[in-house]
C-alpha cells in the first residue's frame, strides 16, 4: 500500500486554488488540506492527493503541497513548474489564485470534504489549528519526519478496520 502512493500533482494545485479562494494564507490552506485529507480518509478510505505528511513543529504538512508553493517562491531546488506558475501567485504568505479552480478534477466528495474543512477551520487561529493538529498522526512521527500513512489511517474513526481493509487489497 504506502509503495504504490504517487501524488498527485494536477489535483494538488486544484486544491490549493479551491482552499486559498476562501483561505488564502498558506499556513491556513495547509492545515485545511490536512483536515480535508483526514476526514476523506475516514469517509472514503483514500487522500484526496495521495500526498505524504511531515510532522513539522506546527503541526503536519502535506509535503507535496508545500513544494507547490516552494516552487513558486523560487525555495525549491527544482524549477518551478509551469502548470505551478500559471495557476497561483503568493503575496506575502497569502496563496493568490491566477484562475479559478477546475471543477472537473476534483470529486464531489473532494469538493465537499475541502468544503467542509473550510467552514470549520477556516477561522480558527494559527494556536488553535496548531493544537487541533498535533493529534496522533503528528506523534508517531518525529519532528520534519514523514508521517506513517498507518498512523494517520489510524487516527481516524475506525482507522484500525480501515487499516487493515487497506492492506488486505
Amino acid at each position: 500500500m504506502e509503495t504504490c502512493r504517487r501524488f498527485d500533482r494536477r489535483k494538488a494545485i486544484e486544491v490549493l486554488l479551491h482552499v486559498a479562494k476562501e483561505c488564502p494564507d498558506m499556513y491556513r490552506a495547509l492545515k485545511i488540506v490536512y483536515f480535508a485529507d483526514r476526514a476523506h480518509l475516514s469517509m472514503y478510505g483514500r487522500l484526496i492527493c495521495d500526498d505524504r505528511y511531515v510532522a513539522m513543529s506546527h503541526g503536519p504538512v502535506p509535503s507535496g503541497a508545500y513544494a507547490l508553493i516552494q516552487e513558486v517562491r523560487g525555495e525549491s531546488i527544482y524549477p518551478p513548474g509551469k502548470d505551478t506558475l500559471s495557476a497561483i501567485q503568493l503575496d506575502g504568505n497569502n496563496i493568490v489564485g491566477k484562475r479559478e479552480s477546475n471543477g472537473d478534477v476534483l470529486s464531489r466528495s473532494e469538493i465537499e470534504r475541502l468544503d467542509s474543512a473550510i467552514a470549520t477551520y477556516g477561522n480558527r487561529t494559527f494556536a488553535e489549528l496548531q493544537s487541533e493538529s498535533h493529534d496522533a498522526a503528528y506523534h508517531a512521527a518525529n519532528e520534519n519526519d514523514e508521517i506513517p500513512l498507518q498512523a494517520l489511517v489510524e487516527s481516524v474513526p475506525d482507522g484500525k478496520l480501515l487499516w487493515q481493509s487497506l492492506i488486505a487489497d
